[in-house]
């Protein structure tokens, strides 16, 4: 199998955990649904009652906070851009979310939904990667955001990612 044909594979829970940091209760991707190398990517992640958010978010009528769903985007924003390094794996899966531009939440994501969450490669800036991302339930957006992205070297060196 080539790696393209590898890459245009869905991603099961065990292969997400082996290419991004993040471990419960942070880790918001539950399956890659389909990934286009340095293009696009979709991927679901289910939301349940048993999230820790929704004792605090709200007790009486739970919502899923919209900084988690984006957090959840830029997760699935990360993983198109580990697995787009000229149809490789990139060696360093570790990269940080610098910046967020035209956020909009525009319905609310509750216990049962199955939230699909849609990510394309932009545009890159210095050091900064740009994706547009859209999370959806069902036929439904519920929210969408430019999110930036940066690795691990040019945080580390303190680049001007921006």
């Amino acid at each position: 199998m080539t790696d393209a044909q590898r890459l245009n594979k869905s991603l099961d829970i065990n292969a997400i955990l082996e290419r991004v940091p993040h471990r419960f209760p942070l880790l918001l991707v539950d399956r890659v649904l389909e990934i286009h190398p340095a293009q696009s990517i979709r991927a679901l992640k289910n939301v349940t009652y048993n999230e820790p958010f929704f004792t605090g978010h709200f007790p009486d009528r739970p919502l899923m906070p919209g900084v988690i769903v984006i957090e959840a985007l830029a997760q699935a924003a990360s993983i198109l851009w580990f697995m787009s390094a000229d149809g490789h794996e990139q060696s360093a899966p570790h990269l940080h979310f610098v910046g967020l531009n035209k956020a909009r939440f525009r319905k609310p994501v509750m216990p049962g939904d199955q939230l699909l969450l849609t990510a394309r490669f932009d545009h890159a800036v210095k050091a900064t990667k740009h994706f547009s991302t859209v999370a959806f339930v069902g036929e439904d957006r519920v929210a969408d955001a430019e999110v930036l992205m940066a690795s691990q070297a040019a945080v580390d060196d303190r680049v001007d990612v921006t």
